[in-house]
């Protein structure tokens, strides 16, 4: 998650854990980036997502706050449990704690968010001992 000066440790370490929550409860990888865009936002976004050692069960969090711009990307394993519905939920999130000047709340709880919304419940295996009666 390149931040440079823009967090304290603290806020580091909410965002971090944040993260790992999101992973813990779907299952997919999340990354959180956090600084200007070389391009397009959209574009440079895509980029940074395909640099990613496993982009298609990653969910990308791109954030341009001197931009007021905001990039939510999934691949293509991650699309299968989370919506664009609920990406979208995540980013009016996000967006409205940004604009109140809260970036590390609004990333927390978005990042939170996708996580839970992304939750896929384990499969339970009915054992062949329960179906004898």
């Amino acid at each position: 998650m390149p931040a440079g000066d823009a967090f304290t440790p603290d806020q580091l370490y909410d965002i971090e854990r944040a993260v790992r929550y999101a992973e813990d409860t779907s299952g997919l990888h999340f990354s959180v980036y956090v600084g200007g865009a070389d391009s397009e936002t959209r574009p440079f976004a895509l980029e940074l997502f395909n640099e990613l050692d496993d982009p298609d069960s990653t969910v990308l969090v791109y954030v341009d706050p001197a931009g007021r711009r905001l990039e939510i990307v999934t691949g293509s394993l991650a699309k299968r449990q989370l919506t664009d519905t609920a990406a979208g939920l995540a980013a009016l999130t996000m967006q409205t704690s940004f604009a109140t000047g809260d970036l590390t709340g609004g990333l927390v709880t978005g990042v939170q968010q996708l996580g839970t919304h992304a939750h896929q419940p384990p499969l339970l295996h009915a054992s062949d001992e329960q179906h004898k009666l």
